[in-house]
């Protein structure tokens, strides 16, 4: 079983993704429509394809200069320990638009050994990384 990778996400299948994402403990029950617009939106998505058939896709955001976001690596559940969730985050970090990105940062709850080969690491001062999980502070702040 050959695996393919492509950028082109008229090859995505939507319907496949929206059911892993929706069923991940970082976006339990999203939406078709939140799904397909983080994906459309994103400067760059590489998906994963058996014999034609969707089984991973992982998305970066980015200002293609200083800084990546990884978000939403996902490899169906029957092709994981293959290295494919590694290879399509290289795939993403190495691609022309964004290989001058200088730093990257992802976010994972268990897979840090997948991450680490390719130079992740446990932020080392977690006091200068801030997040704001409630945007609505921010526009009632005085």
């Amino acid at each position: 079983m050959p695996l393919a990778y492509s950028f082109d996400l008229a090859a995505f299948d939507f319907a496949t993704i929206h059911g892993w994402l929706a069923n991940t403990y970082w976006s339990p029950g999203i939406s078709f429509e939140r799904v397909e617009k983080g994906f459309r939106n994103s400067t760059l998505c590489v998906g994963a394809f058996c014999d034609g058939k969707q089984v991973g896709m992982a998305r970066a955001v980015s200002d293609t200069t200083r800084f990546g976001y990884i978000a939403d690596v996902y490899v169906d559940e029957k092709f994981r320990n293959r290295g494919i969730a590694r290879e399509m985050v290289r795939q993403l970090m190495n691609h022309a638009d964004l290989r001058d990105t200088g730093q990257w940062c992802l976010l994972t709850k268990d897979a840090h050994a997948v991450y680490e080969p390719l130079g992740y690491e446990v932020i080392r001062d977690p006091r200068r990384f801030m997040i704001c999980y409630d945007k609505s502070k921010a526009l009632n702040a005085p």
